[in-house]
């Protein structure tokens, strides 16, 4: 139940797609691809399935050869968007779907819907049409659906993109209790990285056809392998500076230790808004700013910092410090930065 893609390739025109992308997708796990509008994730998750064609490259699903199967031979599970249920089906007839196509006997269909209705939580909600459901319960009609027939491989394409923020966080968590429970391997496409960081085991970061980086959330918010992945994941702030002496970043007050440069070359230093520390009085090594802005964030209160040279930067804190040390739009305060990345320019 593996998913192997190898110097996979799709153009369209003049348009690349999909640049020589490959990647190994574990049995059982859930992986993202996380990406930009237009980077190719839609794209190559269609050629996983069939929908699409690769101009060049290799696909095997278990371990098979499968980059000219039918979508029909591949066993593959799709999710779109925007659920593509029957209209004049009911709920147990669109989850069924398959299972007739298939040809399955009609006990089996029958045991099969009712699984699924189980587990998909819709329980008493088989005799409903799609305009009678909300859209959360029609992305579980479309996941039962997908299910149905046993695929080897669910293949899930920005499958809480049409619905509200809230019923995402729910359809979040209750994914991955689905996953647990079925363990089918699923790639799942996103262009949330708040999603893809919640729930994927692994994450591939796309941009402009290719994957800028594979990893665990972790690896990749703490260890962004490139500047894309640094400002794309997370929030991020960022100064630019040189060496101001060998293997050392200043700026300011900031003295940064890098490797790898040399005298006179333009770096960037992204740092995260929770990698910075304000205090109200002055510190070692820290740079004096004027808050702009607060924003209540729940259990963080979010700061906009003027630090002069018409630059600005975001922290985040704990809404009880800030309480405590009275944070508010006008005052001065001194900041150091705990955690950072540096890269070429």
């Amino acid at each position: 139940m593996s998913i192997d893609v190898k110097n996979l390739n799709k153009k369209f025109g003049a348009f690349v797609a999909v640049n020589n992308v490959s990647f190994h997708v574990k049995t059982g796990s859930l992986t993202a691809i996380l990406g930009p509008s237009g980077s190719g994730k839609s794209t190559l998750l269609r050629i996983i399935s069939g929908l699409e064609t690769a101009d060049s490259g290799e696909i095997h699903l278990t371990g098979a050869e499968s980059t000219y199967q039918s979508v029909k031979d591949r066993n593959v599970g799709f999710v779109f968007q925007h659920y593509a249920l029957f209209k004049h089906m009911t709920v147990a007839e669109n989850i069924a779907f398959g299972l007739n196509v298939r040809k399955r006997n009609r006990e089996e269909t029958r045991e099969r819907v009712q699984e699924l209705l189980h587990l998909v939580q819709l329980e008493g909600l088989d005799k409903r049409y799609p305009s009678q459901l909300s859209g959360g319960q029609k992305q579980r009609v479309a996941l039962a659906r997908a299910l149905a027939p046993r695929p080897q491989v669910l293949l899930l394409d920005e499958p809480f993109g049409a619905l509200d923020a809230k019923v995402r966080d729910e359809l979040r968590e209750w994914i991955t209790h689905l996953h647990k429970e079925t363990n089918v391997t699923t790639l799942f496409v996103t262009h949330d990285q708040h999603e893809a960081l919640e729930i994927a085991d692994r994450i591939l970061v796309m941009n402009k056809g290719s994957i800028e980086q594979e990893g665990t959330a972790l690896d990749i918010f703490d260890h962004p392998a490139s500047h894309f992945v640094a400002q794309f994941v997370g929030e991020t702030n960022y100064i630019e500076a040189s060496l101001c002496e060998p293997e050392l970043v200043c700026w300011g007050s900031f003295k940064f230790s890098v490797n790898g440069y040399k005298m006179g070359d333009k770096i960037r230093i992204y740092f995260r808004p929770n990698d910075v520390y304000v205090s109200p009085t002055p510190e070692t090594l820290q740079v004096k700013g004027v808050i702009t802005e607060t924003r209540f964030r729940g259990p963080l209160i979010e700061l906009t910092l003027d630090i002069g040279e018409d630059k600005f930067i975001t922290a985040l804190i704990p809404k009880g410090v800030a309480l405590a040390s009275g944070y508010k739009k006008g005052e001065e305060v001194f900041l150091g930065i705990t955690a950072f990345h540096s890269f070429r320019v």
